[in-house]
């Protein structure tokens, strides 16, 4: 958790009983103005409404979003599900859970991310063909070696875990990690900065996410006081 000015950012994993608890408990000590979710409109009414979880990406999303994005979506939602049904816990709920304490303290619920089909679509354009051999290759060694998770998956990873993964990930797909991590948390960030401006806010976001927002709106910060 990070705390700048009149802006709290928790990091969350999507799947941890523990973030469900977490939030809530954080939304009900600070009573913010503002709940701020790493959601975008669409990606909030089928998480509130429910039914589509199962379903992913339709293939009429391609032309949309690409073909890259649309197998990334796919995988990515799959892989969500499993997790959280070994856990007990539906992904994103966590984010549900933000939603309904930040309603019960009389909180407004912002939306902050990018919208889901720009990001997968700047996703398939950018993503190189090293990177897509590598992503193949990757997968076929988990499978076929069946890695040890390092971390427990109903706790949110500690923060040097983290940063070593997004390390990782930043060495070994550059451009993937720019479009789904450093742009959209640029993105967040100034959304936040504007919000923090006038109220107090609350911000629940995947965990990693939190520094580099924060540093983010620092920059802003020191870009709008130069001027």
């Amino acid at each position: 958790m990070n705390t700048y000015r009149s802006l709290t950012i928790i990091g969350t994993s999507h799947i941890a009983i523990e973030s469900v608890k977490e939030v809530r408990e954080l939304i009900l000590k600070e009573k913010p103005e503002i709940v701020a979710l790493e959601l975008d409109r669409a990606r909030f009414k089928a998480l509130i409404e429910g039914g589509n979880e199962k379903k992913g990406p339709r293939l009429s999303d391609i032309k949309v979003i690409g073909l890259n994005g649309y197998v990334f979506s796919l995988i990515g939602a799959y892989a969500e599900r499993k997790l959280g049904e070994i856990v007990g816990v539906k992904p994103g709920d966590e984010m549900k859970e933000a939603a309904q304490t930040g309603k019960d303290v009389g909180a407004r619920i912002a939306l902050i991310d990018q919208r889901i089909e720009i990001t997968l679509r700047r996703f398939s354009k950018e993503i190189t063909l090293k990177e897509k051999l590598r992503f193949v290759y990757e997968i076929i060694k988990n499978i076929i070696k069946r890695p040890k998770l390092e971390f427990d998956l109903k706790k949110v990873p500690e923060k040097d875990l983290i940063s070593k993964l997004l390390k990782d990930v930043k060495e070994k797909y550059p451009n993937v990690y720019s479009v789904l991590v450093d742009e959209r948390n640029k993105f967040m960030a100034k959304h936040l900065y504007t919000l923090m401006q006038k109220y107090s806010v609350v911000a629940v976001v995947g965990a990693g996410h939190e520094d580099e927002i924060i540093e983010e709106i620092k920059c802003l910060e020191k870009k709008r006081l130069d001027i």
